[in-house]
């Protein structure tokens, strides 16, 4: 498979960034997927975090479509600390807010006595699988490597799926660990739905994913199910890992409603 973009995003200088068609939504060819944003926003509030510390949990709110045109990131401290900071990061395209990520940072430090066997994950499967093979040349979908270790792409239920993310998150400059999850981390809900897309709406206004740990490699294993209530609304949550074990968990909550 060739590749669809150079990166997700081009950077423009001055906190501006254009998003490629690797950012194309599903539904929506002028809308960005929430998995590069959420990724583009925690990578950018990482400057103001202490060496010492690492992310231990994104939030990320969407505040409705995020256009697919030129866009600003501003990263602001909210709490400073040592040991515990939180900052947050907002994007906003043609002056309006489009998403808003916080990021809370822990302080790394001595091993505990005490530590939690590792839950490995299926390997990695040799054939490569489609995410949402009833949409052709979708460019979220192109950008990610998809390999199923349960569930399947032809119909509706929990999935696990192996991703690999194909292309750097912005141009010129390595994919971090962080990054590589969180841009897998929002397919959540679209690989775990309980009802076929092309007929029904499951829209999520964000996204909580907590690590564990620092990931390492390639490869992200995400193990996800939706469940939906009576009053038209769900909840997605997903375990991800990597070949050494668990990294987190994500959740969504979800708006569900026919087209």
């Amino acid at each position: 498979m060739t590749e669809i973009a150079e990166a997700f995003y081009l950077p423009l200088g001055e906190g501006r960034f254009a998003p490629t068609k690797a950012t194309e939504s599903p539904w929506d060819a002028e809308s960005q997927h929430g998995g590069p944003p959420s990724a583009l926003l925690a990578h950018l509030a990482g400057a103001s975090a202490e060496p010492d510390q690492r992310a231990a949990r994104v939030s990320v709110d969407f505040l409705g479509a995020i256009p697919r045109r030129e866009l600003t990131v501003e990263v602001s401290v909210v709490r400073p600390g040592r040991r515990i900071s939180l900052s947050e990061a907002r994007m906003t395209v043609d002056g309006r807010a489009v998403a808003v990520a916080r990021v809370w940072y822990l302080a790394t430090g001595p091993t505990p006595p005490a530590r939690t066997p590792a839950v490995l994950p299926p390997p990695v499967p040799e054939r490569d699988s489609v995410f949402l093979p009833h949409l052709a040349d979708w460019g979220y979908g192109q950008a990610l490597d998809w390999r199923y270790t349960a569930g399947s792409a032809d119909r509706p239920g929990p999935a696990a799926v192996w991703t690999r993310v194909r292309i750097p998150l912005v141009a010129g400059q390595p994919i971090t660990p962080l990054a590589r999850t969180l841009v897998a981390a929002d397919a959540a809900n679209g690989l775990s739905a309980e009802l076929p897309l092309d007929r029904w709406l499951s829209i999520p206004p964000g996204m909580a994913t907590t690590l564990l740990r620092e990931p390492v490699g390639e490869w992200v294993h995400l193990d996800c199910r939706t469940q939906l209530a009576e009053d038209g609304l769900g909840l997605c949550s997903g375990v991800l890992s990597d070949p050494g074990g668990t990294l987190g968990e994500v959740a969504q909550p979800l708006l569900v409603r026919a087209r």
